[in-house]
């Protein structure tokens, strides 16, 4: 059975843990906080998501930059370390300074001749610098945040974003996330979805399952006409 997708004209990519490795700050952390840096890195991240979530609940959004420094903090009050103020902004310049994965650059080149953009909670100002950081400013038609909506994935409305920056039908876009919680909330709008699971993770029981599940971005293309 062939197992392109037909008629897909934009691919819409998440940033974090997708494009950029946001376990890359585990350096920074551990330089900081020695034998502690990987735990309090998988923390922060935990944290971050989980208050882009109840904030959307409680409808009293934040921007992804003060989320971001919000769990920093808290992850460092869990695990008792002592957070300073010249840390603080070390590590949130950090976030501006993520490493792309090794295989993402030769990727995205290889699939110029489509749509492409950024779809992220993260603020403007953080996806620019990382955009510039990594040198990436011109691979992309749009870089989209929810700030415009001021609302966190997975709210359907931050997917039509995506279709109405690029001009596209809602089947026309391919999407593709490395969280499964992403991938479902595209998914139910009606994205054709690419979990890009990297660490082999099982799916979350949420009723949704992705078009198909890749464990490299440059695996993609086998299912792109």
């Amino acid at each position: 059975m062939d197992s392109r997708a037909p008629g897909i004209s934009a691919l819409v990519f998440d940033a974090y843990g997708t494009l950029f490795d946001v376990h890359s700050i585990g350096a920074a952390c551990e330089s900081l906080y020695p034998g502690k840096g990987a735990e309090l890195s998988r923390l922060w991240r935990s944290k971050q998501l989980e208050y882009t979530w109840l904030r959307s609940l409680m409808g009293r959004y934040a921007d992804f930059e003060t989320i971001t420094g919000d769990a920093l903090r808290m992850a460092c009050r869990s695990l008792g370390l002592e957070l300073r103020q010249p840390d603080t902004q070390s590590l949130l310049e950090g976030y501006r300074q993520l490493r792309l994965f090794p295989e993402v650059r030769d990727a995205l080149a290889a699939l110029r001749g489509k749509k492409m953009a950024i779809l992220s909670n993260g603020s403007p100002a953080m996806l620019n610098s990382l955009i510039e950081y990594s040198g990436l400013a011109r691979t992309f038609d749009a870089v989209i945040s929810v700030d415009a909506l001021k609302i966190f994935k997975p709210h359907p409305s931050i997917y039509g974003l995506a279709t109405k920056q690029l001009g596209v039908g809602t089947k026309e876009v391919g999407f593709v996330s490395s969280n499964f919680w992403d991938i479902a909330g595209a998914t139910s709008y009606g994205f054709r979805t690419f979990w890009l699971n990297r660490s082999s993770s099982l799916p979350d029981e949420l009723g949704l399952r992705p078009y198909a599940v890749i464990g490299r971005l440059d695996r993609i293309g086998q299912f792109i006409d």
